[in-house]
């Protein structure tokens, strides 16, 4: 009896161990799965081959001297809508391409500048700003309500919006 108990007992004791193993295990995972912070590039993951512009000001100064329209995607890191588009968006081959002839900006923060909250600020949004300084009103998503906003089903409009911000571009200027 003496043996079954001493068994049992140690049974018990290598349950426990493992069951706190387990925990142990599950704290040590949660602080290594949260990668650490790589040096976060301007592109926060919409194509790390284009070039990013780091602020509104020094965008809306190179698409003016550069005579290149300038495309502003407003979104936020945490929010499901943009990473959704921003996955596309950076899967996407030829919006990748054409986005070169672009000067871009990906903002996670709201600027004080209302001619980007023209109906709201909600996220993702992009507008398109044309070298005279100009935010194109002309070029809008499907949504009356949040005229630019798109959703990765809305990636074949985003790209013929682009391609109208390039056309515009040569026949106004």
């Amino acid at each position: 009896a003496m043996e079954k108990s001493y068994m049992s007992m140690f049974l018990l004791l290598i349950a426990i161990s493992c069951a706190l193993a387990k925990d142990v295990g599950k704290k040590e995972t949660k602080e290594t799965t949260a990668k650490p912070k790589l040096p976060q590039t301007l592109s926060r993951g919409w194509g790390d081959q284009l070039i990013w512009t780091q602020t509104y000001e020094e965008a809306l100064f190179r698409a003016k001297h550069s005579n290149k329209p300038l495309m502003i995607i407003h979104h936020l890191d945490d929010c499901p809508h943009s990473q959704a588009l921003k996955k596309v968006f950076a899967d996407h081959k030829d919006i990748q391409k054409l986005a070169e002839k672009f000067i871009l900006l990906n903002l996670v923060y709201e600027t004080t500048d209302k001619n980007l909250s023209p109906d709201g600020q909600y996220v993702p949004r992009i507008l398109f700003i044309d070298p005279s300084l100009t935010v194109r009103a002309d070029i809008t998503g499907r949504y009356s309500n949040r005229l630019y906003a798109y959703e990765p089903s809305d990636i074949s409009l985003l790209y013929s919006n682009m391609q109208k911000a390039l056309k515009l571009l040569k026949t106004e200027l």
